[in-house]
C-alpha cells in the first residue's frame, strides 16, 4: 500500500511547541520532532524515523529550522482593523492632557471622531490600508485575526466594512472571522431608538442574509448600550445566525457580563470590573475571556483587569491586540510581554492564550494548536530559548511563516 506523500515537511527545530499541554508539559514542548504538512493541514508532529515509515517525503518542500522554534500561528481574536484616518495627534497629546483639554484644543477625538474619518474615505482607501495593517501582522506571526466594523454607524457604511472585509480576504493570506459591531456607538445624527431599531430590523437582518458576519457584537458600558438593549441586540442577532460576543466592564460594570453568561456568548471581551461572581459565572457558561493589555497601556487604563482572578474561577483566557484608532498594535509578541510583566502570567498561559485560547474566543477549533488534523498554520522563531520571545521586549522573533501550507519569508 502506498504511503500518503507529505507536501511540506519543516525538521531540524530545536524544539516545536505544539500547545497540545498534558498535566506534566503545559504548552506541550517537544524535541527532536519534525512537522509534516499535506495540504493545508498537518499531517504528523513526530520524530523523522516515524514520519519515514508512515509517509512518503520524497517530494516535499523541506524547510530546514537550523535550531530555531516553531509555536502554533498567533489568532488575534479582537481588533478593529477597517477604519479611516488617524488619532495620532489625540493619542499624542493626552500624553500631557486631560480628555477635556485635548477636545478644548479642538482635536477630533473618540469613536465619533473615526466614524467621521471612516465616511470620509473610499471603501479602496480602507482595503488598501486594512491590508498593509495585515501585511505587518502576518510578519509578527498572526494567521488569523477578527475584523469588527463599528466605525460606519449607518446600514450603508456598516455594511460596506463588513465587505471591506470580504475582499480582504480575497487579497491576502490572513483568515479574516467579520464581526458586526453596529453597536459600536450611537450616530451623532440619529436619534437614539431609531437607530436601535435599524440595527435590529434593518442591519442585523442584511448582514445575515449577504453572509458578512459571523458574530454580533456589542459594546454594553457606561454611556453607550445598556444591558436591555444589549441582550435586545444580541438575540436578535441569534435569530439570524449570528453568534454573540460582547464588550463588557470596560469602564464600568453594568451588567453585561450577566448578559454575557446567560446568552452563553463566545466571549467576553475587556472585562476591567468584571467581579469574581461574574468571572465564575462566564466561566461555567463556557464564555472565554478576551483580555487586551495592549489596549490598557495605551489608554493607561485606571484598572487594568485582573486575568489571575480570571483563572482561578476556572476562565478560559485569550489574548488579542485590540488593534484601533486607540491602540495601534500590530503585534502579538508585545501583547504576550505585556501580559506576562503587566499581569503576572506566565509565558506557557499568554502562549496558549494567544494561540488555542484565541482561537476558542472565535469558536475556532481547528487552529492554534500543532497537531495532525489542525491547520498548517505555523510560525518559526529564531530564538535560543522559548523564554525569549517574552524577553527581547519589542522585538520580532518570526523568520518564517506557514499559513495554510503556504511558506512566507521574512
Amino acid at each position: 500500500m502506498a504511503r500518503p506523500k507529505v507536501d511540506l515537511l519543516l525538521s531540524g527545530a530545536s524544539e516545536v511547541i505544539t500547545c497540545a499541554p498534558d498535566a506534566y508539559n503545559p504548552v506541550g514542548r517537544l524535541r527532536e520532532v519534525d512537522i509534516a504538512v499535506r495540504g493545508e493541514t498537518i499531517a504528523a508532529v513526530a520524530p523523522r524515523a516515524e514520519l519515514e515509515r508512515v509517509f512518503d517525503l520524497s517530494g516535499a518542500e523541506k524547510i530546514a529550522l537550523d535550531g530555531k522554534i516553531a509555536a502554533p500561528g498567533f489568532v488575534d481574536c479582537h481588533t478593529h482593523l477597517v477604519f479611516g484616518g488617524s488619532r495620532a495627534r489625540e493619542y499624542a497629546a493626552k500624553m500631557t492632557r486631560t480628555a477635556q483639554e485635548v477636545t478644548a484644543l479642538g482635536i477630533p477625538s473618540g469613536i465619533q471622531a473615526t466614524v467621521q474619518m471612516t465616511r470620509a474615505s473610499s471603501r479602496e482607501t480602507l482595503a488598501n490600508s486594512a491590508q498593509r495593517i495585515l501585511e505587518r501582522m502576518l510578519r509578527c506571526g498572526t494567521t488569523t485575526v477578527e475584523s469588527k466594523s463599528g466605525y460606519g454607524l449607518s446600514l450603508e457604511r456598516e455594511l460596506e466594512l463588513l465587505q471591506v472585509n470580504r475582499v480582504l480576504q480575497g487579497r491576502q493570506p490572513v483568515d479574516i472571522v467579520s464581526t458586526f459591531l453596529g453597536a459600536h456607538d450611537f450616530p451623532a445624527d440619529v436619534p437614539r431608538q431609531d437607530y436601535l431599531d435599524c440595527l435590529i430590523k434593518e442591519m442585523i437582518p442584511q448582514v445575515a442574509q449577504e453572509g458578512l458576519a459571523e458574530y454580533c457584537d456589542v459594546y454594553c458600558d457606561a454611556g453607550y448600550y445598556t444591558v436591555d438593549e444589549t441582550r435586545r441586540i444580541l438575540e436578535a442577532g441569534e435569530r439570524w445566525g449570528l453568534r454573540p460576543k460582547v464588550h463588557v466592564d470596560a469602564y464600568a460594570n453594568i451588567g453585561g457580563s450577566a448578559v454575557a453568561a446567560d446568552l452563553r456568548a463566545v466571549s467576553a471581551d475587556h472585562l476591567n470590573y468584571t467581579a469574581r461572581s461574574e468571572m465564575a459565572r462566564l466561566a461555567q457558561a463556557g464564555v472565554v475571556g478576551v483580555v487586551m493589555p495592549g489596549l490598557d497601556f495605551a489608554v493607561r487604563h485606571p484598572r487594568p483587569f485582573d486575568a489571575r482572578a480570571m483563572l482561578a474561577e476556572g476562565m478560559e483566557l485569550a489574548l488579542a491586540t485590540d488593534f484601533c484608532p486607540a491602540c495601534w498594535m500590530e503585534s502579538m509578541q508585545m501583547v504576550m510581554q505585556l501580559a506576562c510583566r503587566l499581569y503576572s502570567l506566565s509565558p506557557e498561559e499568554v502562549l496558549l492564550a494567544a494561540t488555542s485560547g484565541a482561537a476558542h474566543a472565535l469558536g475556532l477549533r481547528d487552529r492554534g494548536v500543532l497537531a495532525p488534523g489542525f491547520l498548517a498554520d505555523i510560525q518559526i522563531w529564531d530564538l535560543p530559548s522559548f523564554e525569549d520571545v517574552i524577553y527581547r521586549i519589542g522585538s520580532n522573533a518570526v523568520v518564517t511563516v506557514v499559513k495554510r501550507g503556504r511558506v512566507f519569508r521574512f
